[in-house]
């Protein structure tokens, strides 16, 4: 078999790749606190036929090799974790977190999952929760009978209480950060799973040590840029074109050789 046909093969596999990544973009332009993805390639290993600097016959030194690839290959995906713009809501519970950092939520199974979205509602106990019902850490608990909710910029959340002048503080709001966010893994649901290779999660207040501060009354939109990924589809397309061109082109040549000799 004539090695360019495996060469554009494994080209035609990534832009397919290529192709679901930026589709999944595309998909999610709309999703609250959503960071694009980018496809990592890389080039497979190369056929060595000649050694670059080896010698000669007549004592000379081979100024570059003769070096054949063998394609590309999916090394990974990579999250894009720069902030969105910012939708102004009004709503008491929406929070955009302006800078690094997760909001940490209770998953059914007890274990911890990290987000971006901070559309929040309350249940029928009064818990602050996501959309999907998982409970806000530290659980933040809004009496029956308050009539505001207040949320500074480092996480104090404070009620105005039916009766009372002053404002009653009910608890902070923590952000959680990763030495390695990018090692986070993405299981659906705007959350985030721990890894190794994201390091343990590292709990501030909001607006401290480095962390993000929250804007009250806001909702962090995607991150995805159409006009960008438009032209990436273009380029896919392109790439995914001049590969299958390289098959006919191949097989073209086969098929004159199979038919002349």
């Amino acid at each position: 078999m004539h090695p360019a046909l495996w060469v554009s093969q494994s080209g035609l596999d990534a832009q397919q790749t290529n192709m679901t990544v930026t589709s999944n973009n595309l998909a999610n332009v709309s999703t609250n606190g959503f960071k694009k993805n980018a496809a990592i390639f890389k080039d497979l290993m190369y056929q060595k036929i000649r050694q670059p600097g080896a010698t000669t016959a007549g004592d000379g030194q081979l100024p570059s090799g003769l070096m054949l690839g063998a394609g590309v290959k999916l090394s990974g995906t990579e999250k894009d974790f720069r902030n969105g713009a910012f939708e102004r809501t009004d709503r008491a519970l929406d929070m955009a977190i302006s800078g690094k950092g997760f909001f940490q939520v209770m998953r059914p199974d007890g274990t911890m999952g990290y987000t971006r979205d901070g559309k929040f509602q309350l249940n029928s106990d009064g818990e602050v929760v996501t959309s999907e019902g998982l409970r806000l850490q530290p659980a933040i608990n809004i009496p029956q009978d308050a009539k505001n909710i207040n949320i500074t910029s480092n996480g104090i959340v404070s009620v105005t209480i039916s009766g009372q002048m002053a404002p009653q503080e009910i608890g902070p709001i923590e952000l959680v950060d990763f030495i390695n966010e990018g090692g986070l893994e993405p299981i659906g649901d705007n959350l985030y799973l721990e890894t190794n290779a994201s390091g343990a999660p590292i709990v501030a207040q909001a607006a401290t040590d480095g962390m993000g501060s929250i804007d009250q009354g806001a909702l962090e939109a995607s991150n995805v840029n159409v006009v960008e990924e438009l032209v990436k589809l273009i380029q896919i397309q392109r790439s995914y074109e001049m590969n299958a061109k390289s098959i006919e082109t191949v097989d073209g040549m086969l098929q004159y050789v199979s038919q002349v000799l």
